[in-house]
Order: C-alpha cells, then sequence, then structure tokens
C-alpha cells in the first residue's frame, strides 16, 4: 500500500462524535509510553502526523486519521500508567470500551506491546479482555531496535506462549522499529488485505 495521503479529522470524546462509518477503521492503542505515536507517523509516512510526546497519558480522546481517503487509523488513549486521577482513568477506560464494543466500522484493533520487556500482565489482561468482547486484533511488538534481535525474539515468543495458555489461534503479530522503518510495510499489506475484505461484504 502507497501512502498518498493522511490527515487528522477530530477528537472526540465518544464514540457517538466520531466521523461517520463510511469507511474500514483501525484503532492503535497499547500502554502509556510504547511509541504508538511514532508508529502511527511511521505508518502514515508523516512524522507530524500524531503528537509524540515523553509524557505518559499524553492521548485523552479518540483521535481519527483519514488515510489515502479511503480508511481511517484511529490513536485511542494508552491504557496502564498515566499521571491522572482514578476518576479520570475509569472514564478513559469506559470511553475505549464504549468505542471499542460500539464502532460498527471497526475492523481490527493494533495493540501495542514493548518488545524489551518479558510478557507484562496489563498486556495480556487487555487481549484477553479483547477476547472476551470478540474483538479482531493483532500484535504489534514495538522499539525492537532498541534491544538485541535475540532478545526481542525471546520476548515475542514469551508473550505468545502465553497466549497459548489459553487462546486456541494466536493472532497475526508484527515486529516494528520506527528507527529502521521495519514492519511498516507488513502492516500496511495487512490492513490492504482487510479493507479488500471489508468492502467485498459492505
Amino acid at each position: 500500500m502507497v501512502i498518498k495521503s493522511a490527515e487528522y479529522l477530530i477528537s472526540s470524546p465518544g464514540w457517538e462524535k466520531c466521523p461517520s462509518p463510511i469507511w474500514p477503521e483501525y484503532a492503535f492503542i497499547g500502554r502509556s509510553n510504547v511509541g504508538k505515536s511514532s508508529l502511527i507517523n511511521i505508518l502514515a509516512n508523516n512524522e507530524k502526523l500524531a503528537k509524540t510526546s515523553g509524557t505518559p497519558g499524553k492521548t485523552q480522546m479518540i483521535n481519527h486519521f483519514a488515510i489515502n481517503n479511503a480508511w481511517y487509523l484511529v490513536d485511542l488513549p494508552g491504557y496502564g500508567f498515566a499521571k491522572r486521577s482514578l476518576s479520570q482513568r475509569r472514564q478513559w477506560q469506559q470511553m475505549i470500551e464504549n468505542y471499542l464494543r460500539k464502532r460498527p466500522n471497526l475492523v481490527s484493533v493494533f495493540v501495542l506491546i514493548d518488545s524489551r520487556h518479558q510478557p507484562q500482565k496489563i498486556d495480556l489482561d487487555f487481549v484477553n479482555q479483547l477476547g472476551e468482547w470478540n474483538i479482531p486484533f493483532s500484535l504489534v511488538f514495538t522499539k525492537a531496535d532498541k534491544s538485541t534481535q535475540a532478545e526481542v525474539s525471546r520476548n515475542v515468543k514469551a508473550f505468545l506462549n502465553k497466549m497459548k495458555e489459553t487462546w486456541q489461534f494466536l493472532p497475526a503479530n508484527f515486529v516494528t522499529s520506527t528507527v529502521k522503518k521495519s514492519g511498516r510495510d507488513a502492516i500496511l499489506t495487512y490492513i490492504d488485505e482487510l479493507n479488500a475484505q471489508f468492502r467485498a461484504i459492505a
């Protein structure tokens, strides 16, 4: 897939305020500081599209971007650590859950996992929750350039093995580096295939 255009559309406080569900939609989510905005910018071929920050919890709303005037890319607030009140975090959680469960054109969720770490309970809990809600997702292991190839491979395998304890089938997974732009083409090809399926049944 060649990215010809990538445009910020709107930041919404809830799924009801999101753009008209006319296109297939792909949401990106992960723990705070997992490199989500950087990955979105690499995918969209626009380093200024999504705001990057060293401060966890910067994304607070549902951010829509129009890609090639054909599909939506959505930047969701991170889960996990953020310097916000308990009530604020609960509000985010409810907003995210409503969006994930009620958005009719959501094709898949890309769950970002930091490849530098062993499997984290918070990530496993989140993908298990998606499973309970019957929401299709894939895994994106980020920051592969920050560790050795052997360590990244070990951590990815460990995460997938953890999932095998309770999952019969594993989702698609990608290993990425925003520095080397590795994994970009594979993710865009995957989205292209899902777009074709979406249009075939629309």
